[in-house]
């Protein structure tokens, strides 16, 4: 049983449900970016997402386009990224997704990348730019290594579609649970419940619901009816206000400490 699929069924017997974080990677540098991570480990985060930085990031807005720019200048590739998952590897089993653009998978090659990622622990990939019709020359070296290929969902998706696309989801499936570009709206909770209630039915694998959860608040209403949620521009926020200062660290844990509280709330009313 992989990682990710451990974490989910360890959350079920509790009846709970999973908080996924998102950072950039190399934002303000590699090194601060590793002290974040095991920053949110410690602070109860179930998985984290790990951008790598990408220079036209088309799906993700202001903030998340702002963060790869700045990683992009302070030297951050592909293969440092994987060098970051494999130190955090030696001092934790919590899965980690990245999360990216085909273009530097592409360039890599998709072998090279799927035996050097499952060396490294990633557990899993999600390219927002590659469509699933189109993952022939990546998923069979992906599925090769251990790796599950991330599924994103949209409000636009099809129905014949999301039901084909749901019922071969690995890992987890994500959600998008609104239009539009990372961070640059509120969630609205109750206008996509039924959309993911549909999703679970088809859906072999728990079903996580990110963009615009912005708050404990947000995560409480999206954890009532999804199997985790995720946070990212909020998070990427954090770490652009404090940067390097010694207090970032205790903000970043302070931020999820309150995310976590919002999930369990949820937990708690059902």
């Amino acid at each position: 049983m992989s990682r990710i699929a451990q974490t989910f069924d360890a959350l079920r017997q509790r009846n709970a449900k999973a908080l996924i974080t998102f950072l950039t990677a190399g934002d303000p540098d590699l090194a601060t970016s590793e002290r974040v991570v095991h920053a949110l480990i410690e602070a109860g985060v179930d998985l984290i997402e790990i951008g790598f930085p990408f220079s036209d990031p088309m799906a993700d807005g202001p903030t998340i386009q702002a963060a790869s720019e700045r990683a992009l200048a302070a030297g951050t590739t592909l293969n440092g990224v994987l060098e970051l998952v494999a130190r955090v590897r030696r001092h934790s089993n919590v899965p980690i997704i990245l999360m990216g653009y085909y273009n530097p998978v592409f360039r890599y090659g998709g072998a090279a990348f799927a035996r050097d990622a499952a060396s490294a622990g990633v557990d899993g990939l999600l390219l927002v730019d590659l469509p699933p019709e189109e993952t022939g020359e990546l998923h069979p070296h992906l599925k090769a290594a251990g790796i599950d290929q991330i599924t994103l969902l949209a409000p636009t998706t099809p129905p014949d579609r999301m039901q084909r696309l749901a019922g071969g989801a690995e890992g987890f499936l994500y959600y998008v649970s609104m239009t539009g570009v990372t961070g640059t709206q509120k969630v609205d909770a109750a206008a996509i419940a039924d959309s993911v209630a549909l999703v679970r039915r088809y859906c072999p694998v728990p079903v996580a619901v990110g963009f615009g959860v912005n708050s404990p608040e947000d995560a409480r209403a999206v954890a009532a009816f999804a199997d985790a949620v995720v946070v990212g521009s909020a998070l990427v926020k954090v770490v652009e206000q404090y940067g390097r200062s010694p207090e970032l660290l205790d903000e970043v844990k302070r931020f999820v400490a309150a995310l976590k509280s919002g999930v369990c709330a949820a937990e708690v009313s059902h």
